[in-house]
């Protein structure tokens, strides 16, 4: 029993917990209204959270079933195959429709009590092109342009809207700069992990984007969408404080280019080696050193993603606290 909980934990994904999290933080900071109490508060977070959280796990648990056998030929995703194995194909199939129809259960009675359509529909789109992504026929991860494009909906504007949506029913256009920002700095940094994958991805005929783009232009695509994003995001909270009278807040601001600067010297690494692996014709040593740098990317991820949390703290702290 232990051992498939672990195993159903690895394909899940558990390390999705953290920019989950900051996706529930984000939608919490900008959508949360002062008056509401407490408790309403506490537990509209929990459910929200919950769902995001096995939603999430639905569509990592479909991305790890349809690639199995491609994922069998990477010894980096080892553990990922062994627990793959483990639990076995027909009782992960299970497992998806029963934590599908559950969630849908629970989004639809959240919506009810909420009085709100727009959670149900975004989590019916969110999760059927999280679905989409991975599994044929429609397999949105290899056709190429529709595979950002999908990935940016489901990982960074699906979440934070139904985190946002939670809270609020009214508008706000710093948060939308905020989660275009956002939209642009998930897929920046997502990249890097199509780099890692690129050898594997265009021998077997997968044409994710970074494949259609080549090395080069992927790498310079991941500079130029972190730094635009992070432009985004930070006037998105300049402008929600500067409106707001909180100007001191303003000073933590400079944690997001301190991240993303770091991050941004790594993207560059990537792009000079992808140059010079064009250039080059000894090239397995060139592809062995990308692969390796790209495989850091999820701390990249983490320090920009976690850096974007605390603005949303800070931000929700002006509310409740200044």
């Amino acid at each position: 029993m232990f051992e498939a909980v672990r195993s159903l934990g690895t394909v899940s994904r558990a390390e999705f917990l953290l920019p989950n999290l900051g996706s529930l933080i984000m939608g919490l900071a900008w959508g949360a209204i002062p008056s509401t109490s407490f408790g309403d508060l506490v537990v509209m977070i929990v459910l929200s959270f919950a769902i995001i959280n096995v939603s999430s796990a639905i569509g990592a648990q479909a991305n790890t079933l349809s690639d199995r056998d491609l994922d069998s030929k990477d010894a980096r995703k080892e553990q990922l195959v062994e627990a793959m194995n483990s639990l076995g194909a027909d009782r992960l199939k299970g497992v998806l429709i029963v934590e599908f129809a559950l969630t849908l259960i629970l989004v639809f009675l959240f919506m009810v009590v909420q009085q709100k359509p727009i959670l149900l529909l975004l989590w019916v789109v969110g999760i059927c092109l999280g679905c989409a992504y991975s599994l044929p026929p429609v397999r949105l991860k290899s056709r190429s342009w529709l595979a950002p494009i999908s990935l940016i909906l489901v990982l960074a504007v699906f979440p934070v809207l139904f985190a946002y949506y939670t809270f609020t029913t009214e508008m706000n256009l710093f948060f939308l700069l905020s989660l275009a920002g956002l939209a642009l700095t998930v897929y920046g940094v997502i990249i890097p992990t199509e780099i890692r994958d690129y050898f594997g991805d265009k021998a077997m005929g997968i044409e994710t984007m970074t494949v259609r783009l080549g090395l080069v232009k992927a790498s310079l695509l991941s500079i130029v969408l972190l730094a635009a994003g992070a432009v985004l995001t930070g006037t998105a909270f300049f402008l929600e404080w500067a409106s707001g009278q909180h100007l001191w807040l303003i000073v933590f601001l400079l944690a997001i280019p301190v991240a993303v600067l770091f991050v941004l010297r790594e993207f560059k690494r990537l792009y000079s080696l992808s140059k010079k692996l064009a250039s080059s014709k000894s090239q397995s040593s060139l592809a062995e050193e990308i692969v390796s740098l790209s495989a850091r990317n999820p701390r990249w991820i983490m320090l920009v993603t976690q850096t974007y949390s605390l603005m949303s703290i800070m931000l929700l702290l002006s509310k409740f606290l200044v």
